[in-house]
């Protein structure tokens, strides 16, 4: 059956049932041998728990499962590195303080006597590196090179290991421009060595662009498979999400009243000690959107993280409704009524062995009615909770379950909710829609809209040119610290923000 239908794996009637939660209804996924195959569907459709089925990390409760022609039961990762398949999670598995080298050969280490021989694994990294041209360093740590450099680090890992059928999840979340572009070389590179790619994504237009063919899950189970080329971005984003997408942001004109954020020569240092930020200037007025486009590593982390309190400023004032904020705690400026979506939602959003109810209050647990005293008030938590699970549509089986259960973009629905909720007169949001569908991203949207026309100053930042250039009012391009250009949004020409974005005609940097 399998090898007359040319397929490598063929995954058939797959149910995963959790507490409260049928993640895979009866899904089929047929990827064929050499194929770049693309696994999309919204937010907590089931993508991931289907690959981490096929990895070995859960356990199917209805199914079969076949590759290369034979009927498999997973039951471990070991198993399924055994059988030829490896898998890159969004979130890698790598130890900092190690080598490049070290990292990849952990665990299956070649060996001289007793002694692991360091002189044979290097050589097969750079063997392995040079033949799938992916250009690493063996001796460099982890904590020293670019997440780029550490996804190719993961897919070194699993090459080593003689994956024939490599897993991605979200490859492109973490990725800048130019490492999406050298990551699709990669794949078409793994693609001639004969080797087969299973990726989850939630961006559209590299799915067009990289896929050979395409599976479109939606409340956990199998829509869809079609040929790519054979489908627009429209099509594959109505079988997501059952219904017609707006891919344009349908706003109004900006009505902005006074000027009520004011940052001025702003100067900040990265956790080397160098300057990332070079005297940054802008100021935002009540019912406006402000963006910044830029390359990510431009000095975007830091400047966000100096506004919110999270990172110490070295030079230059912030100013907002008139007060000097810019020596304030994280906490004194959340009291402040100014709301903040991370960038990293692990990291800075969620705590993720809290439960939901717990993480919708994150930042506001010290105030009435969610506590007294030292006494938590979980009843008033709990219905908090409920009322933003439904207003804002995160997909959950209950507000107690823990936040690491939920997907990764239903977390960042759930911190999306946190801060709206709460009504703040001033937003920064760091790339809100990061590693979310294409519902919720026309949903996000529409909400950051909403607040600016009732009111709300927002400070938008993302990786995004079209997110940036679509919601803004006024934008300023970010390069090497510095903003060299702002543009009202009817001004704004997406060739020459590209331009400046990588510091061409950095000399014309204008004022506000």
């Amino acid at each position: 059956m399998a090898e007359e239908n040319n397929y490598l794996l063929e995954m058939r009637g797959i149910t995963k049932i959790f507490p409260g939660v049928k993640a895979n209804d009866n899904i089929d996924l047929l990827v064929k041998k050499g194929e770049i195959h693309a696994l999309v569907g919204e937010n907590g459709a089931g993508k991931t728990t289907l690959m981490k089925i096929l990895y070995g990390l859960y356990d199917s409760d209805q199914g079969e499962i076949y590759f290369a022609g034979n009927k498999i039961r997973m039951t471990d990762p070991q198993q399924a590195i055994n059988l030829g398949i490896g898998m890159v999670h969004q979130h890698f598995k790598l130890i900092d303080t190690l080598t490049v080298t070290e990292n990849i050969i952990l665990g299956s280490e070649p060996r001289q006597g007793v002694a692991i021989n360091y002189r044979e694994a290097r050589r097969q990294v750079e063997e392995i590196s040079n033949k799938y041209n992916l250009k690493v360093d063996p001796d460099a740590k982890i904590q020293d090179i670019s997440v780029g450099m550490q996804q190719r680090v993961e897919i070194i890992k699993i090459l080593y290991r003689g994956a024939d059928l490599l897993i991605f999840d979200e490859p492109t979340a973490v990725l800048t421009p130019q490492e999406i572009d050298e990551l699709f070389e990669i794949f078409n590179s793994l693609q001639e060595q004969g080797k087969t790619i299973i990726f989850i994504t939630h961006k559209l237009r590299e799915v067009k662009a990289i896929s050979d063919r395409i599976t479109v899950l939606r409340d956990g189970k199998s829509v869809d498979s079609v040929n790519t080329e054979e489908v627009t971005e429209k099509d594959v984003a109505e079988l997501m999400v059952g219904r017609e997408v707006l891919f344009r942001v349908d706003k109004g004109e900006a009505k902005p009243g006074e000027s009520v954020f004011q940052v001025e020569n702003l100067q900040v240092k990265d956790n080397r000690g160098i300057m990332t930020v070079n005297g940054i200037s802008f100021e935002i007025s009540k019912g406006e959107i402000f963006g910044i486009a830029g390359v990510e590593g431009n000095g975007q982390t830091e400047l966000v993280e100096a506004l919110t309190g999270l990172r110490q400023i070295a030079g230059g004032r912030v100013y907002y409704k008139g007060e000097d904020i810019t020596e304030l705690s994280a906490r004194e400026i959340k009291d402040r009524h100014i709301g903040h979506i991370p960038e990293d939602r692990l990291r800075r959003g969620l705590v993720t062995q809290f439960s939901l109810s717990e993480n919708f209050i994150l930042g506001f647990h010290h105030q009435e009615p969610y506590s007294k005293n030292i006494f938590m008030n979980y009843k008033a938590i709990d219905q908090h909770a409920q009322s933003l699970i439904q207003d804002f549509d995160v997909r959950t089986s209950s507000h107690q379950i823990l936040a690491s259960k939920l997907s990764g973009g239903n977390q960042q629905k759930l911190i999306i909710a946190r801060e709206f909720r709460q009504d703040p007169e001033l937003l920064i949001a760091a790339q809100p829609t990061r590693g979310v569908d294409v519902g919720s991203i026309e949903f996000i949207h529409s909400q950051l809209i909403k607040k600016r026309d009732e009111g709300t100053a927002i400070l938008l930042v993302s990786a995004e040119l079209s997110e940036v250039m679509s919601l803004s009012d006024r934008l300023g391009v970010i390069y090497e610290g510095e903003i060299v250009k702002t543009f009202a949004a009817d001004e704004a020409d997406e060739r020459e923000i590209g331009r400046l974005m990588t510091g061409s005609g950095k000399e014309v940097k204008t004022g506000e």
